[in-house]
């Protein structure tokens, strides 16, 4: 058996992303030495037959914590939110998982050793919505002339899920954890801790979002061992990418300019990415100039 894991998940309507995240991870010579694992949470027969040929395991994805069939019927997509919490259920015997959304893909494989390397000694590795590129990462709300209501994603969702204020506070300021890309090994503490924090949220409140508030409240309430990464490594803001003309490949807003890692097409704003695969974007490249570009994989 490989020693480490890299595992994603998907309905019939993420497939083609699925299967592009998969062929930008078996394009590096390095990927064979790691397992690529599937968990289905909804598709169909013929996808599963392409699959097959690619990955090493495929798994029936399931509701892991009991969830309200009101807030389930027909959205088996939504198992996401919750199953991969418990990733060494699913695939037991690796040594680490390396989550990826199946809406993200691999541009260099120098994220997927740092993730591998930065969960060592029991580290959730990860990377914040957080990043001098992306702007502002809190909302204010100004009132009384220089007073201001802050607005925290963080705290709106501790709240929402029914965690204490205490909890709240603790994580409005903090950077957002993208729960999006993720690595950790097979006994960090942070699976118990997390599942725990996720049966709360899902009791409360929505699934959606639910496992990212509760990976959060783990990190800065529960104060488990977090190693942050670079923004490259999990890279969201898709209208600051930069393109590299002299290598080739896409790279980060400002100097030094580092080749990012995983180009992540998560959001409503890049809804027109997701659902057409033939969707040519304006990319300004580091001459200055404009280049369109295809923001999905292609082989």
């Amino acid at each position: 058996m490989k020693e480490n894991a890299i595992i994603s998940l998907a309905d019939s309507n993420y497939f083609d992303l699925l299967n592009e995240l998969i062929d930008s991870i078996k394009r590096f010579e390095q990927s064979k030495e790691i397992a690529i694992c599937i968990m289905d949470a909804g598709l169909q027969e013929d996808q599963i037959e392409i699959l097959e040929k690619k990955v090493d395991q495929i798994k029936k994805a399931e509701w892991d914590i009991e969830v309200s069939d009101t807030k389930i019927k027909g959205k088996e997509w939504l198992k996401s939110q919750v199953s991969r919490a418990f990733l060494p259920n699913y695939f037991p015997g690796h040594k680490k998982y390396l989550w990826i959304d199946a809406d993200a893909w691999v541009n260099s494989w120098n994220a997927i050793e740092l993730y591998l390397k930065g969960c060592k000694n029991k580290k959730l590795a990860i990377a914040t919505s957080a990043d001098r590129s992306y702007g502002r990462v809190l909302r204010a709300e100004w009132v009384l002339g220089s007073f201001a209501r802050i607005k925290s994603q963080n705290y709106k969702h501790a709240k929402s899920s029914g965690f204490s204020e205490k909890i709240a506070r603790e994580v409005a300021l903090k950077p957002h954890l993208n729960i999006g890309v993720f690595s950790l090994e097979k006994d960090a503490p942070h699976w118990e801790v997390w599942q725990k924090n996720l049966k709360k949220a899902l009791s409360s409140g929505k699934i959606w979002g639910s496992e990212q508030i509760a990976m959060n409240v783990a990190i800065y309430s529960d104060k488990l061992d977090v190693e942050i990464l670079p923004a490259y490594c999990n890279w969201t803001l898709i209208e600051a990418l930069r393109f590299d003309k002299k290598n080739n490949t896409f790279v980060e807003t400002y100097l030094p300019n580092h080749e990012i890692g995983i180009v992540h097409l998560a959001g409503k704003n890049n809804d027109h990415i997701r659902n057409n695969k033939n969707f040519i974007s304006k990319v300004k490249t580091l001459e200055g100039d404009i280049v369109e570009k295809s923001l999905r994989f292609r082989n």
